[in-house]
């Protein structure tokens, strides 16, 4: 019999049952009100702390909230936390840390009941998941079909004016999409200020955060965990306002095929961001690109970006919602309207270019009369030297106004980025680049095999420390490669050594 006289009696005999049967009841009332109070109601049984903690979301609740990092801590390492008793519960880990003088038998007996009334109330979450699921994807398409009013009244939400949106796509997504949903706790009450949506829509998950004005974070936190540990690709956009959602939807994709597995969660923002236009003098910029820009409408301005960011007409069709054939012919239209041909390399480039330009400043204008600083700011005194005057004739996207590109600065930045590559690795490079990433034409061109030129472009690759799988950094190495050029680049100077070998100089 055990020394303390009473420990084991309660635990075996009939005061003890019905000290169990009381602390049943009593976890099975919490956990009628809601899972935090279940947690609540289990840390008090035990007199310590209790957490449950998810792989993605980490805690989720918490009892004391300062006990959270531990839960999260011991569920990954429970090796390390022998005094914790530790139960799976509804797809997380229960976690719980008894008081020294409660017996060992209770608190197993209590994490026991607090996991079981978990997975009750997650399966009846499961249950009413599929509908919810569906209700969230009917909202993400309506706020892009533009009935925002109508999404914030059914929302509840007043104060929800802006909006980020999150596009994942993978081959785990069905999982993930279940994942993030147990790890958000959606719902279409607001909750501090915010709601979040999600659905799938067209093989991939959509994730939008409503807020007032910024988010916290927490999503985007959510988003990358989840990302690594499925390996997903993933691309956000904003905040933007509400009444903005189809071009946050339509940018995040853009973002999207900028992704790699080393980063996984690129920001559109980030996309097309060059470090070429900071180093470039804003006032002769901004000129160019308002002038060139001019015949141009925002939606105009927003499909060529997107086009230009995905690098192909199928992916921007899918990114903007429309059909491939429809973006050929905007942009067809487009291409007549700018008087230049958008399916060369360097014209395209140099849109980029113009697109990716820095507002003017208020009073500017095009004539260059009042125009900015070399840092983008107004000169306020008369002794301010004067901005170079605009490019002579019409802006053309075919060239370059003097004085933008061939400037020590750029050729600096140009010769750092490009500068040693060899030869014949330049040349194919350059040519590839030209056949906009399409390696069959441009090793037809340049009279290689295929598999020869993927060898080359992964050690160009290299050298450049870039992912070349991105058309803005394809489109800024183009302009590197112009800048630098003392040749023609041309594939009839590849070096070889008979046949279609080739030999290093």
């Amino acid at each position: 019999m055990s020394s303390t006289g009473t420990t084991d009696h309660e635990a075996t005999g009939p005061r003890g049952a019905r000290h169990e049967r009381d602390a049943a009841d009593r976890l099975l009332r919490a956990a009628t009100r809601s899972g935090a109070h279940l947690i609540a109601e289990a840390a008090s049984l035990v007199q310590g702390w209790a957490v449950l903690a998810d792989p993605i979301a980490g805690a989720v609740y918490s009892t004391p909230a300062a006990a959270a990092a531990d839960g999260v801590h011991a569920a990954a390492a429970p090796r390390e936390h022998p005094h914790c008793t530790q139960r799976p519960a509804a797809g997380a880990v229960l976690v719980l840390a008894a008081a020294p003088t409660v017996p060992p038998g209770h608190a197993c007996h209590v994490a026991t009941t607090t996991a079981a009334l978990l997975e009750v109330r997650g399966q009846r979450a499961a249950e009413l998941r599929g509908e919810q699921m569906r209700l969230h994807t009917t909202l993400i398409r309506l706020l892009l079909a533009g009935h925002t009013a109508a999404v914030t009244e059914t929302l509840g939400g007043n104060r929800l004016t802006h909006v980020t949106v999150y596009r994942l796509s993978g081959v785990d997504l069905p999982t993930a999409h279940e994942v993030l949903w147990r790890a958000v706790r959606p719902s279409l009450a607001p909750y501090a200020d915010a709601v979040t949506l999600m659905g799938r829509r067209d093989g991939e998950l959509v994730v939008a955060e409503l807020h007032h004005g910024g988010d916290d974070g927490r999503i985007l936190r959510l988003v990358s965990r989840l990302s690594e540990r499925h390996h997903l690709l993933a691309g956000m956009a904003g905040p933007l306002p509400l009444a903005e959602m189809p071009t946050a939807h339509s940018d995040a994709a853009a973002a999207r095929h900028s992704a790699t597995p080393d980063r996984r969660v690129v920001p559109a923002d980030a996309v097309g961001a060059s470090r070429l236009t900071p180093l470039l003098p804003t006032a002769p910029y901004t000129r160019w690109a308002g002038a060139v820009l001019r015949p141009l409408s925002p939606a105009h301005q927003h499909l060529l970006l997107v086009w230009l960011r995905t690098g192909s007409k199928p992916r921007a069709a899918a990114a903007l919602g429309l059909s491939a054939g429809t973006v050929r012919a905007r942009i067809r239209d487009l291409s007549r309207l700018l008087g230049a041909d958008l399916e060369d390399a360097t014209v395209r480039a140099h849109l980029l270019l113009a697109l990716r330009a820095p507002a003017p400043a208020p009073g500017d204008d095009d004539s260059g009369r009042s125009g900015n600083g070399s840092n983008g700011t107004r000169s306020r005194s008369g002794s301010s030297p004067p901005d170079p005057p605009g490019p002579p004739g019409p802006a053309r996207l075919e060239s370059l106004p003097d004085g933008l590109l061939d400037t020590e600065a750029v050729r600096t930045w140009a010769v750092g980025l490009v500068g040693g590559l060899e030869p014949h690795l330049r040349i194919a490079l350059a040519c590839w680049l030209r056949h906009h990433a399409r390696t069959a034409p441009a090793a037809a061109e340049l009279h290689v095999h295929r598999t020869t030129l993927a060898g080359w472009l992964n050690r160009c690759a290299e050298h450049l420390a870039r992912n070349l799988a991105d058309a803005t950094v394809r489109a800024e190495i183009h302009l590197a490669l112009k800048a630098t050029r003392t040749g023609p680049d041309d594939p009839a100077a590849l070096p070889r050594r008979g046949g279609r070998t080739y030999r290093r100089l």
